[in-house]
């Protein structure tokens, strides 16, 4: 599905349009790819499968950034795989409305969550 961020996520600027697709046989698993850099990639994990506990407090700001009503809006976390293990960044989730594929990378303030946790110790 197309992805479109309504504001560049942190450090990909200018890049907006991506492509969310689900890995084959990796349930709760996507790649997320710059539609005009293919080489840009990230990997996204299903909030709810992967760190179910995870439940971020968005602020009145942070839910209209989707627009006024988003009803199957989908919370994902980044990935970044590393020789030690994978971590996941808790500090800046992406929300997704799957309706209209607009999407947000919105950065917690004021929570503890951390950029770099260890997937098992997340869950």
């Amino acid at each position: 599905m197309r992805a479109a961020f309504v504001t560049p996520p942190p450090g990909l600027a200018p890049l907006t349009d991506f492509n969310l697709e689900e890995v084959p046989g990796a349930q709760g698993l996507f790649t997320l790819t710059a539609a005009e850099e293919p080489a840009v990639r990230l990997f996204l994990l299903d909030a709810a499968t992967y760190v179910p506990h995870y439940s971020p407090r968005l602020s009145e700001a942070q839910r209209e950034v989707l627009g006024p009503d988003v009803p199957e809006a989908h919370l994902f976390v980044v990935a970044n795989p590393g020789p030690g293990g994978t971590s996941v960044n808790l500090a800046a989730p992406i929300v997704v409305d799957l309706g209209t594929g607009r999407c947000a990378q919105l950065i917690l303030e004021g929570t503890d969550y951390p950029l770099r946790a260890a997937l098992a110790q997340a869950a």
